[in-house]
C-alpha cells in the first residue's frame, strides 16, 4: 500500500492505545501533528490533515469525512476520566463549567443533564482547574488526566460513561478516527494493534506521564476503556447523535459512513 498521508493526534494516555504505532514511527508514510482534541478536528475540517483522532460529535460536524470502522476510544459503563463534579447534587445546579478542550463530552454532560437529572443550567466554557471552575459555577465537567488525579471526596460526582449507561444501556464512544474518503483504513488499524503487542510498552509510559499507581492506570486503559469498536459501539454512536441532533447540537442525526469492512461479531472467550 503507497502510504503518504497527514494525520492529527491527541498525544494523551486515553489514546495512547490508538495512536501508539504513529507516535512510534512504527507506520511508514505517515506524518503526525499532535494536537488537543478540539484542534484535530478543526485541521481536518480546513484541509490541513488527511485524518484526524477527533471528538466523535465531531465526526458529524465535518462534511465529507468517512469514519474508520472498529477503532476509537470507548466506554462500556465507567470511564472514570469524564466525570460531573459538584459541592451539591447535580440535580440542583444551575450554572456548569465545561472543559474548553472537550466537546463530545460537553454534549454528553448537556445530554446528562437535561435528559437522566431533569435539570437545564447553564453552561460556560471554562480551563480545566477543578477549584476555579466550582468557585464561579455549581458543577463542573472535568475530563483527562485531571479527573483522574481530583481528590472528589467531598463533591456529587457523575461518571457520564456511567450516566449514559443508566440512560441508553449502551456504550459511548468518546472519539473516533475521521478520514477523507480516499484515506484507506488500515493504517490506523496498525498503529492500534502495535500498540496492543507493545502493550506493557504503553503502560510503562503511562505511568511515568501521569505518575498515577500502574494497577489503576492498567484498569483504566484496559478495563473502563476499550479500543476494538463493536455493534453496541455503533448503535451509542448513532443514539448519541440522535439526542444531539434532537437539541440543535448537529444539524443531522445521520452517522457518516464508514471507512473498513463490515464488523464482524467478537465470540465471548
Amino acid at each position: 500500500m503507497n502510504l503518504d498521508i497527514r494525520v492529527s493526534l491527541v498525544d494523551f494516555v486515553n489514546a495512547w492505545p490508538v495512536t501508539w504505532g504513529f507516535l512510534r514511527g512504527a507506520v511508514d508514510g505517515v506524518e503526525c501533528v499532535t494536537d488537543v482534541p478540539s484542534a484535530c478536528a478543526e485541521r481536518l475540517a480546513r484541509g490541513e490533515v488527511d485524518a484526524g483522532l477527533v471528538p466523535s460529535i465531531e465526526a458529524a460536524r465535518i462534511p465529507g469525512i468517512r469514519i474508520v470502522r472498529g477503532v476509537g476510544i470507548a466506554s462500556k459503563e465507567r470511564v472514570r476520566s469524564v466525570l460531573l463534579a459538584s459541592p451539591r447534587p447535580l440535580e440542583e445546579a444551575r450554572s456548569v463549567a465545561l472543559d474548553s478542550s472537550s466537546r463530545s463530552s460537553a454534549a454528553m454532560a448537556q445530554i446528562l443533564f437535561e435528559d437522566l437529572l431533569g435539570v437545564r443550567p447553564e453552561y460556560h466554557s471554562a480551563a480545566a482547574d477543578l477549584e476555579e471552575m466550582l468557585r464561579h459555577h455549581d458543577a463542573a465537567l472535568l475530563i483527562g488526566d485531571p479527573a483522574l488525579k481530583a481528590d472528589l471526596s467531598e463533591l456529587h460526582v457523575l461518571d457520564l460513561a456511567e450516566g449514559w449507561h443508566r440512560l441508553t444501556g449502551l456504550p459511548f464512544v468518546f472519539a473516533v478516527w475521521a478520514v477523507r474518503p480516499s484515506i484507506a483504513p488500515e493504517p490506523f488499524l496498525w498503529s492500534r494493534d502495535y500498540g496492543k503487542r507493545r502493550w506493557e510498552e504503553v503502560l510503562d509510559f503511562s505511568v511515568q506521564r501521569t505518575k498515577l499507581p500502574r494497577p489503576l492506570l492498567a484498569e483504566y486503559l484496559q478495563g473502563n476503556l476499550h479500543h476494538d469498536l463493536e455493534q453496541d459501539d455503533e448503535k451509542g454512536l448513532a443514539e448519541f447523535y440522535r439526542r444531539a441532533a434532537a437539541r440543535g447540537l448537529l444539524p443531522s442525526a445521520d452517522v457518516p459512513p464508514f471507512a473498513g469492512v463490515p464488523l464482524v461479531p467478537v465470540r465471548e472467550r
